[in-house]
């Protein structure tokens, strides 16, 4: 199909009219849960924990009235809440949940970064559970499933930006090893969903959020920044103590970049699991769908520290422009470039979005030396290929695009064998930061524009920036099916940037 490129003018004057809305939170109570729950206890404030090998839980998706302070007057959430209810499994669990569907649209579960079949009730987001009705959600979690920090949210094609946006999401952690190494285990825990909500006055449901062109192709953010629902909630830590936070970034399109003040953070764990040592960094950034682990010393004098949400523009201006293969638009952004200001969406200026505060003492905890080994994965059967961009359809207006094509439901992009290990190089050539996830199989990082990855970690979300080139390896294990692959700003993918994926066994 024939496409005309946008200029940077038009591009540009597209993204001004973008406006966030709509989203929203509740504070996390145990009524709403003993309301919604079925067969399980509530492991603690907010958090639903498997029994006897069992986790069954009714999950509601509805439009409710919340109260943040700044933020709007309706979500959707699930059971009340925003987050929903934290899931928590371990390995050869089974899984039994009941989705009621009480939205005016369409809805269906993802289960984010979890290694379980692709069809049939588990994983399944071909899925569509229409307004009034169930689905029920049942699979059993591999016996040898990693520990890790995960992510459930809607993934209905065509309804699923307006979803997350609008407030659907909510945690799911696995038990395992790493809970295990006795430093980790000493830790105070803590779970901190990040989410982006729109100002007061946001309009009720999923319609008319933002949804102008410019919104949508920028990838909808709100101003409103919460932690588990709460604006600049309080964190609390002994001295000498270490804080465990397991952080998700639960927005539709905004980028996290965290650092919490006077304290380093020591990364831990990443989107599947693990790390084979902690790593030291002052900054953390995530994109959206990213999960990380980090551990905290608290070794500093007492007092409040801020946990900071930096600047971070994810659209890029002012370098050399010029198409590829005439399909869109390309612009190139030289190795190693941070994130920088910018000229276009992104935060602006630093903000506060929790405080933590040292609560009593105990003996200085150590840091551990070392976590969980990562295997690398074996050398690939084949290598393959996929481009980024951006253009004008005629007749459909702006698309995102995989390979220069938009999605199409009824097509098979990419034909993979069960058991096969693959390279796949995922190249940016157009002015947006794109995070790229991989349903169902996670994968480890090879190099950056063919500089390798510092260390091995286990990813099912990687940020490819414009003129990087990644390289990732992943082996399709245990499950054959159909799945997809996608941008994880959801504003991309339902504007075509998202391919299926075939498994044959």
């Amino acid at each position: 199909m024939t496409r005309a490129h946008l200029s940077r003018r038009s591009f540009l004057t597209l993204a001004g009219t973008a406006a966030a809305t709509v989203a929203a939170a509740s504070v996390w109570t145990r009524s709403r849960h003993a309301r919604h729950g079925a067969g399980t206890h509530a492991a603690a404030e907010g958090a639903w924990r498997s029994s006897g090998g069992v986790l069954e839980l009714d999950l509601v998706a509805e439009d409710t009235t919340v109260a943040i302070p700044g933020g709007p007057p309706r979500a959707l959430t699930y059971n009340g809440l925003l987050p929903g209810p934290v899931l928590e499994v371990h390995p050869g669990d089974a899984v039994r949940l009941r989705l009621r569907n009480r939205l005016d649209q369409p809805t269906n579960l993802h289960y984010h970064g979890l290694h379980i079949p692709p069809g049939g009730t588990a994983d399944n987001v071909f899925l569509s559970v229409d307004p009034g009705a169930s689905q029920t959600y049942a699979f059993t979690l591999p016996a040898d499933h990693p520990a890790g920090t995960f992510y459930y949210h809607p993934h209905r094609h065509g309804t699923v930006a307006d979803q997350v946006f609008g407030g659907l999401g909510g945690v799911l952690i696995v038990r395992g090893a790493l809970d295990h190494i006795p430093e980790v285990a000493a830790a105070r825990e803590q779970v901190l969903f990040l989410k982006d909500l729109p100002a007061g006055g946001g309009t009720a449901g999923v319609m008319g959020m933002g949804m102008g062109m410019g919104g949508m192709m920028l990838g909808r953010e709100g101003p409103v920044l919460t932690v588990n629902g709460k604006v600049n909630p309080e964190l609390s830590v002994p001295a000498g103590g270490l804080l465990r936070l397991r952080i998700v970034n639960g927005s539709n399109a905004r980028f996290w970049r965290l650092a919490l003040e006077d304290h380093p953070l020591h990364l831990i764990a990443s989107d599947g699991g693990a790390l084979e040592a902690p790593v030291e960094l002052q900054e953390l950034l995530l994109a959206p769908g990213e999960r990380a682990e980090v551990l905290v010393q608290a070794n500093r004098s007492a007092g409040r520290y801020r946990l900071l949400n930096l600047p971070y523009a994810r659209v890029r201006g002012g370098m050399g422009m010029g198409m590829r293969g005439g399909m869109g638009m390309g612009m190139g952004r030289g190795p190693g470039a941070g994130p920088g200001p910018g000229a276009g969406r992104g935060q602006q200026s630093q903000e506060t979005i929790a405080t933590l505060t040292y609560a009593g003492s105990v003996a200085p905890l150590p840091l551990p030396r070392r976590l969980l080994p990562v295997q690398p994965l074996p050398e690939p059967v084949r290598t393959r290929r996929f481009e980024l961009n951006h253009g004008m359809a005629p007749g459909q207006g702006l698309v995102f695009l995989i390979n220069g094509r938009p999605y199409d439901h009824h097509r098979t992009d990419t034909r993979v064998r069960l058991g096969d290990t693959e390279d796949w190089e995922v190249m940016n050539t157009g002015v947006m930061d794109h995070p790229f996830h991989v349903h169902i199989n996670p994968f480890q990082v090879i190099s950056r524009n063919g500089t390798p990855e510092p260390y091995r970690a286990w990813k099912d979300v990687v940020l490819v920036r414009p003129g990087e080139t990644v390289r990732i390896r992943t082996r399709f294990a245990d499950f054959a099916g159909r799945t997809v692959y996608h941008c994880h700003i959801f504003d991309h993918e339902e504007l075509g940037m998202m391919g299926n994926l075939e498994i044959d066994a």
